[in-house]
């Protein structure tokens, strides 16, 4: 019964100890109040990064409404996939790419210019065209794994942005 006591006792304390250092969850930010409504606009509301940023932005709390005077305002400006050749077989098929996504956004305060934002994620591809069912799957999912991850850095600077 005592062992049981001090076991709980531990949990409790480091869970304390824990929370009171500030760690916080990967993935989960501190939103200024001031950010913590806004409106999120984009020249696509329907693209995958839209959606997923929208989704992001509820995890962490913003509450996203429709765009008026007195709201702050994130607006995803524009999205891009870059390709470029990075190493080739010796018979001369390319080997390997490197995959450049760019996000443009821009948080703009009542009142206030608006304050440009760039995102850009980059990893590499290995290919081979024996297998290029198989290549096209996992380019996919690398480029989707691309988009959450730039999600991610878009609520990111929403936490930490300064006016």
């Amino acid at each position: 019964m005592l062992i049981k006591r001090i076991g709980f006792s531990m949990i409790v304390l480091s869970i304390m100890l824990t929370a009171g250092c500030g760690l916080r969850l990967q993935g989960s930010y501190l939103i200024p109040s001031k950010l913590q409504t806004m409106a999120l606009t984009s020249q696509d509301k329907y693209s995958k990064l839209t959606r997923l940023v929208n989704e992001r932005m509820r995890l962490n709390n913003i509450k996203i409404v429709e765009l008026d005077k007195s709201t702050p305002r994130l607006n995803l400006i524009s999205d891009s996939l870059e390709r470029s050749t990075l190493s080739f077989y010796p018979t001369g098929n390319v080997a390997e790419y490197e995959l450049m996504y760019h996000v443009n956004f821009t948080i703009q305060m009542p009142n206030e210019e608006a304050k440009p934002f760039q995102v850009e994620i980059r990893r590499d591809y290995l290919d081979d065209p024996r297998t290029a069912l198989a290549k096209s799957r996992e380019m996919n999912l690398l480029v989707n794994e691309m988009r959450i991850q730039a999600a991610d850095k878009i609520v990111q600077a929403i936490a930490a942005f300064k006016q």
